[in-house]
């Protein structure tokens, strides 16, 4: 069964169907590339995509450490390059809980050090994450 669908609804806008939940969510393409801009690019998903998988899998591994990372955040930014246009570099900030032991920390950050996402990346796109535990 197939995971998603994807319609053209033309000026350069998609419209993306969950197909076992039925969420919705639309594409347009940059403004530096022909588009409207007016909401998450085609790879402005794919690097938010690594953000989303490195807070699941660290949510997972956290509940089974008993932590609670409820309200982290990760900044991302995208950065793009030409000839063929791309992804060459994600960096993401992930803001998260101070009250987690050293020995937590490092087994959160390797988890999402290597969540499917990250591997799943072309090894050409640099990716800068770095870990604040402040909140």
């Amino acid at each position: 069964m197939a995971t998603s669908r994807v319609t053209y609804l033309g000026n350069l806008r998609t419209e993306n169907v969950h197909l076992k939940s039925d969420d919705h969510y639309i594409t347009d393409a940059p403004v530096d590339n022909q588009g409207k801009g007016e909401a998450f690019s085609p790879t402005d998903t794919v690097a938010t995509g690594l953000a989303n998988c490195m807070l699941t899998t660290m949510g997972i591994k956290a509940r089974d450490l008993e932590v609670d990372l409820t309200g982290s955040v990760a900044d991302v930014t995208k950065v793009m390059a030409a000839n063929p246009r791309r992804i060459s570099r994600i960096e993401i900030t992930m803001k998260l809980p101070s009250n987690v032991s050293e020995k937590n920390k490092k087994i959160l950050e390797h988890t999402a050090r290597t969540c499917p996402v990250e591997y799943s990346l072309h090894p050409d796109i640099e990716r800068e994450v770095s870990f604040q535990w402040i909140q």
